[in-house]
Parts: C-alpha cells; sequence; structure tokens
C-alpha cells in the first residue's frame, strides 16, 4: 500500500480528549477536558426545546443564519468597541476549532511560517502543519506566562505570515496586556503579518485583568481574524457553533474554506442561541462571578493540599507542579492520577514546544460539590500515588 498523508506524521491524537476517555474508564472526576457538568442557562434551554418542534431543521444559509449573524453582530459590535457587519464580516463554523482551521487556511500557503506561543493549546501546531505551514514556537515564561520581546522579535524576523494568539490563553490563564499586545501589533504591522485570534474566553477574565480585543487596537482591524464560539459562555460546548469575524476582503476567503470544510452549523442550534446572544450584560457579570468563586475555591484547596500551582488570571486552568512525586512522565504520572487517585488531568508536555515535564493541566468548570469532592482526593494523592 502506498503511504497515507505526510501531513499528519508531527502529532498524535488529541491528548486532553484521551485523557477524557482515561478518567471516564476509571472513573474519575475529569478535571482534564474543559467541559463544565453545570446546565447552559434555561432560557436557551428553553429556546432550544421550541425550536425542536418548530425548525428549522434543515440548511441555513453556509456561512450563517441571517439572524444568528445580526445577533452576534450587535453583541460582538458592543463588546468588540467597533460596528460588526452581519453581511460582510462574519463567518458561523462548527465550534471554534473549525475557525482556527479555517482562518489558517485563508491566510496561509504551504511553506509560509506561523508563530505559536509556548504553551499553546494542542490544536494549533497540528492546523499549522495541517496547512503546510511551519510552526515557530515563542515561549512564554512563569509565572505570568509574559514572552521577551526579543524572543518576538527574532521569530518576526524569521517571515511569518501568521501569528496565532489566544487571549486569555489555554492553558496558562495568561491574560495578554495591552502594552504586550501593542508590542505585537507594532510588529504584525512592521512585518506585514496577520494576526489569527482564539477568544473563546474573552468573558472569563479575573480582575484586575482585562480583555483586549486585538482587532479593536489601532490599525489592527485589516490585518485581524478573530475566532471564538459559544461553547464556553454560554456552556454548550457539544453545541460546536463558533465564528470568524475579519474584513470583508478577509472573510470572503474564509466564506469559501467554510462552505468546503463542513458546509454550515448546525441550524436548530443556531436557531436557539439567538436567544443567548441577546442576553444583557449581568449575564456576563453573573457568568464570571460564577467562574471567579470556582477559581478562589479551587486555589484555596489546592493550598491546602499543599500543591504548588499558577494562579490563572483568565479562562479556567491551572498548571500544577508535580515534581516531588519523581515521574520522569507527565502523561504516566495523568494516567495513574486517573487510576490510583481518582482525578483526571493532562499532562503539561502536550502544550509545549519546550521539554516540560513537571506540569499537568487541570480544570475547575465543575460543579462546587463536585470541585470540593476532587480537591479532597488531591489532599491524599501522596498516599496513592
Amino acid at each position: 500500500m502506498r503511504e497515507l498523508s505526510r501531513r499528519t506524521s508531527g502529532f498524535t491524537d488529541s491528548v486532553i480528549r484521551r485523557m477524557t476517555r482515561i478518567s471516564n474508564e476509571h472513573g474519575a472526576i475529569n478535571l482534564s477536558q474543559g467541559f463544565p457538568d453545570f446546565d447552559p442557562p434555561k432560557e436557551l434551554l428553553d429556546r432550544l426545546a421550541e425550536v425542536a418542534r418548530e425548525g428549522p431543521h434543515q440548511y441555513s444559509v453556509t456561512w450563517g443564519a441571517p439572524n444568528f449573524r445580526e445577533a452576534l453582530a450587535e453583541k460582538q459590535t458592543r463588546f468588540m468597541g467597533r460596528r460588526i457587519d452581519p453581511e460582510g464580516e462574519i463567518v458561523v463554523t462548527c465550534g471554534s476549532t473549525e475557525a482556527m482551521m479555517v482562518a489558517m487556511m485563508t491566510v496561509i500557503n504551504p511553506g509560509d511560517k506561523v508563530i505559536v506561543f509556548s504553551p499553546f493549546y494542542e490544536n494549533y501546531g497540528a492546523d499549522a502543519m495541517l496547512s503546510g505551514a511551519e510552526p515557530i514556537y515563542v515561549p512564554l515564561h512563569p509565572p505570568d506566562f509574559g514572552f521577551l520581546k526579543e524572543d518576538l522579535e527574532a521569530a518576526f524576523a524569521l517571515g511569518p505570515k501568521a501569528l496565532v494568539l489566544c487571549n486569555p490563553s489555554n492553558p496558562s490563564g495568561k491574560v495578554f496586556t495591552r502594552d504586550e499586545l501593542l508590542f505585537i501589533a507594532k510588529l504584525a504591522e512592521e512585518y506585514d503579518a496577520y494576526v489569527i485570534t482564539d477568544e473563546v474566553y474573552e468573558h472569563i477574565v479575573y480582575k484586575p485583568h482585562a480583555h483586549t480585543y486585538f482587532a479593536a487596537l489601532p490599525g489592527m482591524w485589516e490585518r485581524t481574524i478573530s475566532c471564538s464560539s459559544l461553547s464556553k459562555t454560554y456552556s454548550v460546548t457539544g453545541w460546536r457553533v463558533g465564528y470568524v469575524i475579519a474584513p470583508p476582503e478577509i472573510t470572503d476567503t474564509a466564506r469559501k474554506v467554510h462552505d468546503f470544510l463542513t458546509v454550515g452549523a448546525a441550524a436548530p442550534l443556531q436557531e436557539a442561541l439567538v436567544t443567548a446572544l441577546r442576553f444583557k450584560d449581568d449575564y456576563y457579570d453573573g457568568l464570571l462571578d460564577t467562574y471567579d468563586r470556582k477559581r478562589r475555591l479551587f486555589l484555596r484547596g489546592l493550598d491546602d493540599a499543599g500543591i504548588q500551582h499558577t494562579d490563572p488570571q483568565g479562562a479556567y486552568y491551572v498548571m500544577a507542579d508535580i515534581s516531588e512525586f519523581g515521574y520522569d512522565s507527565d502523561l504516566r504520572f495523568c494516567e495513574d492520577l486517573a487510576k490510583k487517585a481518582g482525578i483526571g488531568a493532562v499532562p503539561g508536555s502536550s502544550f509545549f514546544h519546550e521539554d516540560v515535564n513537571h506540569l499537568i493541566r487541570i480544570h475547575f468548570a465543575k460543579s462546587e460539590p463536585v470541585l470540593n469532592a476532587a480537591l479532597d482526593k488531591l489532599c491524599k494523592i501522596r498516599d496513592v500515588m
């Protein structure tokens, strides 16, 4: 038989999703894959029940149902601080995963280079390679996961076509400061590069930190492709509805890529989600309050357990240090953690280009009783590991 595609030779299956399967196998509390265990807003579920009876149940417009795009444009206009045109500047996708792939394939030609900050969400390197691009990794340095300006400028000097910016960042919880973003913007303009943003945690940013939309920075609208999803904001990760926002000349190509990748996002779910997109600001304030309460509970519990950890500025992930346990493989540690301690986690090495083997990623998007149960188990891991 002839060889298969070489595009996939540089990466494995998703370690995050693999750890969910391992957690399920051992009946562990799944703190690995980042989805909540609580229901979406009642108004959204009530509307979904109506849509199940009334429809639509057939294809919507390929790049998104008109009323969904209108509602999304109204919401993002409010938060991004610039008017978004629902007709020419939005592509509705099957989750932010497709949105990122659409963005990458819209701007990348085989042989181009793409800057990716490390640690990174595991899809980014794979997206670049599937697009035929070469990733250039720039390290983010703990504890605040900032970058060195000289590192980033050296990466831009290699002539990348684009930079991928996850803000707030998965897995580190980093929220990039306005000064950091302005420096990225300066280099993007100087070296004529696009910036592809992943902003799925845009509404989960803990004070005193604040989220800045990269596309809203001076001069950056024209070279920014903003990707996001409704999954985390409305607790519907299984609905797989995301979007790309970009200038019309970019959106026109993105729509073609999206059309031939997936045709379109689910029409009934778009119809239901119009309700959520029209929530008032108090919904987003309540969402942040909920996650901040979980964050404080979880970090306090990790402190009580004597586990060293990061303090996320946004999103709902924590990187925990497992150095004391003496494992030479963070993957094997996570397998044992699920089997022996009943906790699912993700090995940190799956997020880093550098040789990092002493961190794991766990998350707190769980109900408080589940978080307390998980913390009780974590307090006892030295007895079982």
